[in-house]
């Protein structure tokens, strides 16, 4: 019923949050969609964001996929349904609300090829010793990559978990990123993978970063 009432509004339920505020689940033209006051979270202009990213990896020599900022899910359900990727992802997310989101509402279901870590990104790849083919960053409080994702340390830790001939997707926050933390980021990666390219207003909005060695 909410999905044929949808074709004629939207249909919004918000949903509280320590650390994102009010989540926003939305049904519009029959589509459900996880956002918060200012921006999409998952299976809207984020999604295609995303997919653009992911059309410049070469998917057949990927075996594990890392995505920290787990959102609603689409960029699994990307993988899976657009890329038919059937291999390992290992999600991390902080917010254990969009993780039960994610589950119950984006039926995104544990399986012996997708893991879902409740954890900070700083503390899961600071201990982390797995290495793995491609890490998917999509890190936002609202619009905001938070300043922590934009320090060296952070990004030290993740090339320690990238393997030989792995590939990092970026996806950098527009207004509110700080311009001089973003440009060292790039920096930084330039000096440490062969390829770091760089796409600003992706879908008119985002800047995405991708790193790989060739």
């Amino acid at each position: 019923m909410i999905r044929l009432l949808s074709y004629m509004y939207p249909i919004t339920r918000k949903v509280k949050s320590e650390y994102s505020g009010h989540l926003e689940i939305t049904w519009h033209n029959g589509k459900k969609y996880l956002n918060t006051k200012n921006a999409n979270y998952s299976y809207g202009s984020l999604q295609a964001i995303l997919k653009f990213g992911l059309k410049k990896i070469d998917l057949k020599n990927v075996c594990s996929v890392l995505l920290l900022g787990l959102g609603g899910g689409s960029v699994i359900e990307t993988l899976r349904d657009d890329f038919k990727y059937t291999k390992s992802i290992t999600a991390v997310d902080i917010d254990p609300v969009i993780i039960n989101l994610a589950k119950k509402e984006f039926n995104h279901q544990l399986d012996q090829n997708l893991s879902i870590i409740c954890s900070d990104a700083i503390d899961y790849i600071k201990q982390n010793s797995e290495l793995f083919d491609l890490i998917i960053i999509d890190l936002f409080i609202d619009i905001e990559v938070p300043d922590q994702f934009l320090h060296l340390s952070f990004w030290k830790n993740i090339m320690a978990s990238k393997s030989t001939n792995g590939a990092i997707i970026f996806n950098a926050s527009l207004q509110k990123t700080k311009s001089d933390g973003l440009k060292d980021v790039i920096s930084f990666l330039k000096s440490h993978m062969y390829t770091a390219d760089v796409y600003e207003k992706v879908n008119d909005t985002n800047t995405i970063i991708i790193a790989k060695n060739l």
